[in-house]
């Protein structure tokens, strides 16, 4: 047995992200279907700590104390960075968007429980195989199966929830080119929509404003840990109502209460590409850290039936959107773009939705309102709602 210290940890992590990096810029089937760097990176060391513990005996302890406060940090930051005046902008077309988001929260689940019921499963394996992980993504999937484990006594949460989103994230890819370019050709504009003059969004052609400075990053560091003390205290406060949250829910809450207080009072403005980047530093170790602790060896009983209910999820996902998400948000080459980012979404994260776009404007041209829907309602009111449908569910009586 190898222990490697908080910091030692820290330096692996750091590692396997440089290492994914490299991965990810040179193998092309990676880099096709947008694998992010920590996935690639640490399900490659997953895979070689395996080799050396099924070959030499060698077995691998890591310190994970910062493991949970940098997730907690990568939720405060999508709530910082949620800005509730943008709603306006959407209007109607992102309150449709999201019932048909909530739609397809409640069929995965009932599916993922459904299919576990009928394999002899855990019906918590249900659930980790369904909206948990697959429209919630890794961040989302670990801190859950962190509550399966405690308060369940599911062994193995962690493993199998990184294991349903790696899944999740390389069909969210697959299937959004394909699902898009078939509803393009049977939208009201089969040839796509023309350059226009309206001004890009920043996921469409990201612009630099206002400069990161040192001052900028204390602030913003000063923003997370007060939505870190304050979430964790209402967490607590909260504890064992009817009321309870996850941790990671309510720091996200206290996020987008800080940032539009602070906007609508006018003394301060959220700077996002300086919160985003500490959220991507974030979640980026948090996954590395995540990924490479994984032991595969305790998964292999759980291979099959898993692969069978992610295997059932996809096709349900590309039906969903081509029967509902397509139809509700109007039939033409907007619906179609919104469906492969749902797409990407639904089973994966909101950047592999960006990245199924992406590919599609880019050969038929710009979609606004897509890049406006999907990542307002994919980085911020999936996180929200997907925690309440899933708390929905464990009041079910087969969760005790």
């Amino acid at each position: 047995m190898f222990y490697l210290d908080t910091l030692s940890t820290l330096v692996a992590a750091t590692l396997v992200l440089l290492l994914g990096r490299k991965m990810v810029h040179t193998i092309p089937l990676l880099k096709k279907y947008t694998i992010p760097e920590p996935v690639a990176g640490g399900l490659l060391i997953a895979l070689a700590l395996l080799v050396l513990k099924k070959s030499v005996g060698w077995e691998f302890e890591f310190d994970m104390s910062l493991k949970d406060p940098l997730m907690l940090a990568f939720f405060a930051t999508i709530g910082l960075n949620a800005n509730l005046s943008s709603l306006r902008a959407g209007g109607k077309v992102v309150g449709i968007f999201l019932v048909v988001v909530v739609g397809l929260l409640v069929m995965q689940n009932a599916i993922g429980i459904g299919m576990a019921s009928l394999l002899g499963l855990d019906p918590l394996m249900g659930l980790l195989a369904g909206s948990i992980t697959l429209s919630g993504g890794h961040g989302t999937g670990a801190a859950w199966s962190k509550l399966f484990t405690e308060r369940y006594g599911f062994q193995n949460a962690t493993e199998v929830a990184m294991a349903c989103a790696t899944f999740g994230l390389v069909l969210g890819g697959l299937i959004g080119g394909p699902v898009a370019r078939y509803l393009v050709k049977h939208s009201s504009t089969p040839n796509g929509t023309p350059e226009d003059s309206i001004d890009p969004t920043a996921f469409e052609k990201p612009a630099v404003g206002r400069m990161i400075t040192s001052m900028v990053m204390i602030e913003t560091i000063a923003m997370i840990a007060i939505c870190l003390t304050v979430g964790k205290f209402a967490g607590q406060l909260i504890q064992g109502t009817s009321f309870e949250l996850p941790t990671f829910v309510c720091v996200l809450f206290v996020g987008v209460i800080l940032s539009n207080t602070l906007s609508l009072l006018g003394f301060y403005r959220v700077f996002e590409r300086a919160v985003s980047v500490l959220g991507n530093v974030s979640l980026s170790l948090f996954l590395a850290m995540a990924l490479m602790s994984l032991k595969l060896w305790e998964l292999a009983s759980l291979a099959l039936p898993m692969l069978a209910i992610l295997t059932v999820q996809t096709i349900f996902m590309a039906l969903y959107a081509i029967f509902v998400t397509y139809r509700l948000m109007g039939k033409n080459y907007d619906a179609a773009v919104l469906a492969a980012g749902h797409c990407g979404f639904g089973l994966g994260a909101t950047p592999t939705a960006i990245a199924n776009m992406q590919a599609i404007t880019e050969r038929f041209g710009p979609s606004h309102m897509a890049f406006l829907v999907v990542p307002m309602v994919g980085a911020f009111f999936i996180d929200i709602v997907n925690a309440l449908v899933i708390k929905m569910y464990l009041m079910l009586p087969i969760f005790g």
